[in-house]
């Protein structure tokens, strides 16, 4: 970003007292104006000192092994990035605390800005070292209280997509090996990779150095390999939850606050929405002084995962795929018949300041890569519905994949179909808008919108009814995986026992039901799907591209479908015109309006985008 002006302060910095635990140092280095706004940018660190023996922070893994200093206090560091209105008569008395993805940067919308909102970033994982300008978070390093090193394996996984003989482990950057000879050092290869397991590969044929692997006769696409070797010195790796609970009563109730506010809101997705979910699950939202830290919280992509930082050699960066959800799924406490054991995300005995909650999903988190979003909602079997406690909510967005392709799509490869352009974008900061009057102004926010059991518009995956669609698949056969270990609780609660996987139903277009439908899906150009097979060239065709959709466009006319053998009707066939289409994408968009699932002066952008992509299918 260029800034219209910019000074560095250097060592400029703000002790706080002492005696209070959280953040007892601000460090300043640089303040820049933010171009075309009225708003600046702090950047800095902030410096954490917590007490490792107060129960809210004796949950973190390994921090009674982490060095204390004389007080007593475990020490750790943050980078800290800072939005607000340089006139301070200008703020709303709210910030949006975004959770860095990997350590990325998020900026405000405009209309945010003009609205008076904070923003606030502050690093929480301490994998990013190796990403330049990353928001990143320094801790200690445990050892055992002999001062000797701990050891341990570390593992890590991937899916090539192409053919090569070496690829890059940047999961395990923070891990490197004791004694890549050793006998704990083995390569697994498997064709599932939702499962665990498979066929060790000869130790002869592969080599480990600098964060490389190298494989003789290369890797084959498709196929699932995992690495382990010995590593040392784990990171306390937990006190990331406690940077931004620390952070955040920071900004709210510190007399040096750099940007006072009243309200707090975090925004995560993918990664940092299963963060959040954590968060709340682990208590983090309960500060020290034992104050509400985050009013409100919104979890976007997360499904049922959460994110498994809090043990010893976590690995936070890694996708995670097929391996995040871990009981409890749900928010609500129920009981588990594979554990014996009864709590939720937000019912349970380390809760005590549950915020508002919104949970976002796209179709994506519903139909693959292990994060069974539809068990938020259903027991634990996945064989009735379940309420949410009331003071959460959550939106299902029909046909869309875990982030929208651009427009025109592509595909990702040539025998592959084209990527999913949905996008729910405009109803995610609609939904923002409602967080925050949720909060301030107590104005309840929209019906929660989710495929359910009791109307057929959720159904196990063997029971779907997909149509036949050209360029994709019949779903019925996908699996979800196992469930990932819950380090809190005995024996991983159920770790690895098989997950229901239960996804929208789907109309006779191949379209989501249950969901919210944006305007392009409302009023159909083509299918649209949040997950999609790999192509036959990449591999392993019976198994999903992670995290990716596929689009479908409908034929223009009745004869270029006949030709193509494609069942679905037309274009010309569903609308008599293009103003006849334009005319239910109207309709379409101000039912969303009047939900407050949009924001009113989204009438004319989304008006424009269904003309342009009725324009492209029919040329097309």
């Amino acid at each position: 970003m260029v800034f219209s002006r910019s000074w560095l302060l250097l060592s400029c910095l703000v002790a706080l007292s002492p005696l209070r635990a959280g953040v007892v140092r601000v460090e300043v280095l640089q303040r820049s104006d933010i171009p075309k706004s009225d708003y600046e940018q702090i950047t800095g660190k902030l410096h954490f000192e917590i007490d490792p023996k107060l129960p809210g922070n004796a949950i973190i893994a390994d921090v009674d092994l982490a060095p204390t200093n004389v007080a007593g206090k475990v020490s750790f560091v943050a980078d800290l990035r800072l939005w607000k209105p340089k006139d301070a008569a200008r703020s709303n008395g709210a910030a949006w605390v975004e959770i860095p993805n990997r350590g990325g940067k998020a900026s405000l919308p405009k209309a945010m800005m003009d609205a008076g909102f904070t923003l606030l970033n502050v690093g929480w994982e301490f994998d990013v070292t190796d990403k330049k300008d990353a928001l990143q978070l320094v801790v200690p390093r445990a050892k055992n209280k002999d001062g000797s090193s701990i050891r341990g394996v570390v593992s890590a996984q991937f899916t090539p997509d192409k053919k090569s003989e070496e690829e890059k482990f940047n999961d395990l950057i923070e891990y490197p090996p004791v004694d890549i000879q050793g006998p704990d050092s083995k390569l697994i290869v498997r064709t599932r990779a939702a499962f665990h397991g498979g066929d060790e590969v000869p130790r002869a044929k592969w080599r480990f150095q600098n964060n490389k692997l190298h494989l003789d006769g290369g890797f084959v696409p498709g196929k699932t390999y995992e690495l382990f070797y010995l590593s040392e010195a784990p990171p306390v790796a937990g006190l990331g939850y406690a940077a931004i609970r620390d952070a955040v009563s920071w900004l709210k109730h510190d007399a040096t606050s750099l940007a006072p506010v009243k309200h707090a809101f975090a925004f995560g997705a993918s990664q940092c929405g299963r963060f959040l979910r954590d968060f709340v699950y682990l208590g983090f939202n309960t500060d020290e002084q034992d104050r509400m830290a985050l009013d409100g919280v919104m979890s976007h992509i997360a499904g049922a995962g959460r994110l498994v930082l809090n043990q010893r050699w976590s690995t936070p960066r890694d996708l995670a795929a097929y391996h995040t959800a871990s009981y409890p799924f749900a928010d609500t406490a129920q009981r588990d018949p594979t554990s014996g054991l009864s709590e939720g995300v937000v019912e349970n005995v380390r809760v005590k300041h549950a915020p508002k909650i919104f949970y976002t999903n796209t179709a994506t988190e519903y139909w693959g890569g292990g994060r069974v979003a539809a068990l938020t909602h259903t027991n634990v079997e996945g064989t009735k519905d379940i309420a949410f406690p009331t003071n959460v909510r959550s939106y299902f967005f029909a046909g869309t994949s875990h982030g929208p392709a651009p427009f025109p799509p592509s595909a990702s490869a040539k025998d592959g179909p084209l990527a999913d352009p949905i996008n729910a974008s405009a109803t995610v900061t609609a939904l923002r808008w409602a967080m925050h009057r949720w909060v301030a102004e107590g104005i309840e926010p929209p019906t929660s919108v989710y495929p359910k059991l009791s109307d057929g518009s959720l159904t196990p995956i063997a029971d779907i009814r997909y149509p036949k669609v050209l360029g994709i698949t019949a779903p019925n056969a996908l699996k979800a995986g196992g469930r990932a270990g819950n380090p809190q609780l005995p024996n991983g609660a159920g770790e690895g026992a098989e997950l229901p996987l239960l996804v929208p139903q789907v109309d006779a277009d191949g379209n989501d039901l249950g969901g919210i439908r944006m305007p392009d899906l409302a009023v159909p150009l083509g299918t649209a799907a949040g997950w999609v097979f790999r192509p036959k060239s990449m591999g392993s065709p019976h198994e999903l591209m992670m995290l990716k959709g596929a689009w479908i466009p409908l034929a223009a006319t009745k004869t270029q479908r006949e030709k193509k053998n494609d069942l679905r009707p037309s274009l010309e066939e569903r609308y008599s015109s293009k103003n006849e289409f334009m005319t239910k994408v109207k309709a379409a968009i101000e039912k969303l309006i009047e939900q407050r699932l949009l924001m009113p002066d989204e009438l004319e952008p989304q008006l424009k985008q269904a003309s342009e992509r009725w324009d492209w299918v029919v040329k097309r």
